[in-house]
């Protein structure tokens, strides 16, 4: 808890206490005792205590008593509210239309397109009982919904004047995952959106791909501050049964393992033959229809605690912080009560001001609280902005006004209190952006051989390495390269992290990076080169 109890500001040094009922704000005689606010594990050292306690001790999750599910508290679902509104918006004014299809799927649906049950079977649950009777046939839980959506799409559609039909629906999945369930990242449920679409032609479908994959990098890098790389997935991390998939992928830097952000799928012709979504042409013809599917789901808020968040907590970007500035008078025991009531009429002055123009501002004037406490408390939940105004700054009529990501503090004439928040709350989410890109960019490195390959892994790096892109290369980078991990320690002799376990995979073939000159060969299995892909060992 050490780190906790650090405050650079002096009023919170000499007030960094929990009072007890009755006491009045902290006093030069109080005494330091602990908050019970703080984070005890280290980002750096001990990395899954401290996403842990992060996410619990800011209220963001609580756990649940079947394992893999969570509850996702006030704190939280407000983000996920947020990400919401922004990309329906942005999809409706794509074309695309909500509707809500059954949570249920039958055996016989789902079964229908062999590839991708494939890539479902081992996380299907499924409802085999009804009271103490069996059921007839067994009904699967939605781990996704292309096989519930489709045979209808295929009586809506007749004609190409029919299509586009654009459908997104925002509902939960189970996936019954069995690998180290992960609140936000691996649950066994959990909220998304799905969008599922199709066209007359491929380009048209081929176009919304990279339209949404957009979108998509737009959530993470406007609202959540997250730098993502937008590529293309390999053959063998594609969607099962689609034609291609893209993804835009993200880094955490304390592990070392990139993390799939969101995909979208162009789906070919594959599943309108299966579920015989037909149309007629202009020339009076009977074609297939080209479909889509894409989604983002809660993951996007564990990357975001990931990738930003400290030894002291949460630290939120302004457009996903439920509360963006926290207003806290400093009221000492000793104070004379006018000067007491003038601190608190301008803290509600500020408060006032802020919230008329659109600002998510909470004043906390609660007693029996010191200064310090509140100010760990609200650091823990990541406010953006804090607003200081103490006894002395009532004299010099000033406030303080200090920001959570990088823990400056300036002093303000109360007159420019509201310009100053204006200031900060546009340029926090920009700061956040380039100090995360930096920090990404500096583990993301070359290798054009096995050996510097390994190297970089073992350093907790990504790697951009020219490749053969094969399935068998791909699976043989993943199995010697999780050979190598078991050979060498996780951890060094103080319990720091030395490397990540586990195999290496490609995350995707970025777009944007260099081409694969003539000669060029695969870092591992010495054959021609075609493509350059990103990989890493991920979550």
């Amino acid at each position: 808890m050490e780190d906790t109890k650090k405050n650079d500001n002096k009023k919170s040094n000499n007030n960094n206490q929990k009072q007890q009922p009755g006491q009045q704000g902290g006093g030069k005689k109080d005494k330091k005792q602990p908050t019970g606010l703080g984070i005890e594990a280290k980002k750096e050292e001990d990395f899954p205590s401290w996403y842990s306690q992060v996410i619990t001790q800011s209220e963001m999750i609580e756990y649940y008593d079947v394992s893999g599910c969570y509850i996702l508290r006030p704190h939280s679902y407000f983000m996920w509210e947020q990400i919401k509104d922004f990309f329906d918006k942005e999809i409706k004014n794509l074309g695309v239309e909500n509707a809500y299809f059954p949570l249920f799927v039958s055996k016989a649906a789902l079964t229908k397109e062999e590839n991708h049950i494939a890539g479902f079977a081992p996380e299907v649950a499924w409802v085999t009982k009804s009271g103490q009777s069996d059921l007839s046939e067994p009904i699967a839980v939605r781990p996704t919904s292309e096989t519930i959506m489709y045979p209808a799409f295929s009586k809506w559609i007749r004609s190409h004047r029919d299509l586009p039909l654009k459908i997104n629906q925002w509902c939960n999945v189970v996936r019954w995952e069995f690998k180290n369930p992960t609140p936000f990242l691996r649950s066994r449920e959990f909220l998304w959106q799905e969008g599922h679409t199709v066209f007359s032609k491929q380009e048209h479908a081929d176009a919304e791909v990279l339209d949404i994959l957009e979108l998509y990098r737009r959530v993470f890098e406007e609202i959540l501050c997250v730098p993502v790389i937008k590529g293309k997935k390999s053959e063998n991390e594609k969607f099962a049964g689609g034609l291609y998939t893209t993804s835009v992928e993200a880094f955490i830097p304390a592990t070392g393992r990139g993390i799939q952000g969101a995909t979208s799928h162009c789906l070919g012709q594959n599943f309108s033959k299966m579920f015989d979504i037909q149309f007629e042409n202009e020339k009076e013809e009977k074609v297939y229809a080209w479909q889509n599917s894409w989604g983002l789901t809660t993951r996007t808020i564990g990357v975001m605690v990931m990738v930003h968040g400290d030894n002291k907590g949460l630290v939120l970007p302004p457009k996903i912080a439920p509360t963006q500035i926290v207003i806290i008078p400093i009221l000492l025991s000793n104070q004379d009560e006018g000067e007491k009531k003038l601190q608190l009429e301008k803290c509600e002055e500020f408060r006032v001001s802020l919230k008329a123009k659109g600002y998510r501002v909470h004043l906390d004037d609660r007693l029996g609280y010191s200064p310090g406490w509140k100010y760990n408390h609200w650091e823990l939940k990541g406010v953006p902005l804090r607003v200081e105004v103490g006894p002395k700054d009532v004299k010099e009529q000033s406030a303080v006004v200090a920001r959570r990501d990088n823990g400056e503090k300036v002093k303000v004439a109360w007159t420019e209190v509201v310009s100053k928040v204006d200031e900060l709350i546009a340029k926090i989410p920009v700061d956040m952006l380039d100090k995360a890109r930096k920090e990404r960019d500096s583990y993301l490195t070359k290798a054009d051989n096995w050996e510097a390959f390994m190297g970089a892994l073992e350093a907790k790096k990504i790697v951009m390495a020219p490749w053969c892109d094969t399935i068998a290369c791909e699976e043989n980078v993943k199995d010697k390269s999780a050979k190598a991990s078991k050979e060498k320690p996780a951890t060094g002799s103080d319990g720091h992290i030395v490397m990540p376990t586990g195999g290496a995979k490609t995350l995707n073939l970025p777009f944007e990076t260099e081409a694969v000159e003539p000669g060029t060969k695969c870092f591992c299995c010495g054959q021609d080169a075609k493509v350059r892909a990103l990989w890493g060992r991920s979550f």
